[in-house]
């Protein structure tokens, strides 16, 4: 048969045509052509969020007169319910505050301890190799709501009842549920619908709900009512800790009405490291934010800017810093209380030199120890006001929705934190009574003179990976705010865990599309193993405040349903 010739006008024409749609599909006038939208910019005030409808109770809050921590208060509540997948009243809760009046940095860990009665040797006794994922032996105590508290106490400036009634009367009156949270609702019904509580919460039509069903949770807007009219001890001590104390014990628990009664979140001091000019700011352990910093501390005694985004020099390095700090994190990261973490060693720049010494340019090592020391899904959201205060906040009930623990009529899942404790004697985060287990969710915050920004990236082992990478976005490779967060991210897994020993071989570099194939090619030569996967790359929100201009920047997640407004 003889092929049909395309005349060569036609053939222009859609030569033309393809490269004028696939150019517009992702073209830009201005930016980087990945970028997914511009950033926003606003004089009095912004939030960024995971979801737009707790976006927009921040913003009504801020618009009411109230602060950046009224309104984080509110859109926190907000996204326990539209986005139960990733968060709760049952989880934890950190945050990083920057108060306009003091012109300084408070740090918030309100992450919970384990119960009292429970002890390493009942887990020994009964077999357990690892403390299980779900049930209730992994649940701790929540703190999130004695984290609102206790930043309502400091800076708080409008009555909780009022910065509650939003989530309340959603709850109540109901809302469309997006196809993101459908999703990953769906996924969790299939491992937790055989626990009690979760078939009347989360699947009242006899299924999750599906993308743009109006989904309402009445027993959480009574929960949310009596925290709002009761106040902390509501929470903590009264008919809702009891409940939690009857359910957990009716389920083979140990979590008791006690535990709930003597916890408090506490203030801690925030901890930083200077990256090539830029202070950027973690919380100390329990959490694992000095991650961040140790690899942005490695990345320093290497010449980034030059390497350029997306080569095969700098995700090499990159990795090769992640495994060795994720070392570091497995041996020494736990409850500063119970054990002597060496922090300022950890993230000093001598430490980071002899650590940066040890990577190989052409391979990719199999296998790291940690340095010899003198001794997931989660929500994010950032929020700023038009007095110049700004929060940073992360929460979560771990493994997405958590435990599978709702107890009876309250509307909310426990979190299942617990599961990171080690089992093993003799190791830092070793399972012990009253104990914060090592937590995997920080917020960040970076600060130049005046210039001030709130930002992170959820999403378990990926956070201080993600975080790094933000980082050298911005200051290394001159991206913008919404530029550093679209930006294609890799993500290094198989480096050891708290609690499974040594790294025993190189790992997977995980890496989104929009890498070159000789890239990719590049790195397998030089023995990086390499695997696409679906998701996994954290999500981002972030807010920038401008001194010069006197604005707030705002970027927003596009991976997931993230928005980023002000006013």
């Amino acid at each position: 048969m003889t092929p049909k010739i395309i005349p060569m006008k036609t053939l222009f024409f859609l030569t033309t045509l393809l490269i004028s749609v696939s150019g517009l599909s992702q073209d830009r006038i201005t930016g980087k052509p990945f970028v997914t939208r511009s950033e926003v910019i606003a004089q009095h005030g912004m939030a960024a969020t995971s979801q737009p409808l707790a976006t927009q109770v921040a913003l009504d809050i801020l618009k009411q007169g109230g602060n950046a921590i009224d309104a984080a208060i509110a859109a926190n509540a907000m996204l326990g319910l539209v986005e139960p997948t990733g968060n709760g009243v049952g989880g934890d809760l950190f945050a990083i505050i920057w108060d306009a009046k003091s012109q300084k940095l408070y740090g918030l860990n309100a992450s919970g301890w384990s119960p009292k009665s429970l002890t390493l040797e009942y887990f020994k006794k009964n077999g357990y190799e690892k403390i299980p994922a779900y049930g209730p032996l992994p649940v701790t105590v929540p703190g999130t709501v004695a984290g609102w508290f206790k930043m309502h106490d400091k800076f708080g400036t409008m009555p909780v009842e009022k910065l509650l009634q939003p989530a309340i009367d959603y709850a109540r009156n109901g809302f469309p549920v997006t196809e993101l949270i459908a999703y990953y609702m769906n996924l969790s019904s299939k491992r937790l619908q055989k626990y009690p509580g979760f078939k009347e919460t989360y699947m009242p039509n006899g299924h999750t709900p599906r993308k743009g069903e109006v989904f309402k949770n009445p027993d959480l807007a009574n929960t949310l009512e009596t925290i709002a009219k009761g106040g902390r001890d509501a929470f903590y001590k009264g008919e809702i800790a009891k409940t939690i104390d009857k359910f957990i014990h009716e389920q083979g628990g140990f979590l008791s009405y006690d535990d709930l009664a003597e916890f408090d979140a506490e203030w801690v001091e925030p901890v930083s490291t200077n990256y090539r000019g830029y202070n950027v700011w973690e919380l100390p352990p329990n959490g694992q934010g000095i991650a961040a910093l140790q690899i942005l501390n490695i990345l320093e005694q290497f010449d980034i800017k030059s390497m350029g985004f997306g080569s095969a020099d700098y995700i090499h390095v990159f990795t090769e810093a992640k495994k060795l700090v994720f070392e570091d994190r497995a041996k020494y990261y736990s409850d500063m209380k119970f054990s002597k973490v060496p922090v300022e060693q950890l993230i000093s720049k001598e430490y980071a030199k002899e650590r940066a010494a040890l990577i190989d340019m052409e391979h990719a090592s199999s296998k790291y120890d940690a340095g010899e020391l003198e001794q997931g899904n989660t929500i994010y959201m950032t929020v700023a006001d038009q007095y110049g205060n700004m929060v940073s906040l992360i929460q979560s009930n771990y493994r997405g929705m958590g435990s599978g623990m709702i107890p009876t009529g309250l509307g909310f899942m426990l979190q299942d934190r617990g599961e990171l404790f080690s089992l093993e004697d003799g190791h830092n985060n070793v399972y012990a009574p009253r104990k914060r287990p090592f937590h995997t969710i920080i917020p960040a915050f970076i600060t130049k003179g005046d210039t001030l920004m709130s930002f992170g990236v959820m999403g378990g082992a990926m956070q201080p990976q993600g975080h790094a990478q933000i980082v050298v976005n911005m200051v290394d490779f001159g991206m913008n705010l919404q530029e550093a967060g679209d930006a294609a991210r890799i993500r290094h897994s198989g480096s050891s865990q708290p609690d499974y020993g040594k790294m025993t071989d190189s790992g997977w570099l995980e890496m989104e599309s929009g890498f070159k194939y000789e890239v990719i090619r590049e790195l397998m030569r030089r023995g990086h193993k390499i695997k696409y996967s679906l998701g996994g790359y954290g999500g981002y929100q972030a807010i920038l405040y401008d001194p010069v201009n006197k604005v707030y920047y705002g970027a927003s997640e596009s991976r997931k349903d993230g928005q980023a407004a002000g006013y």
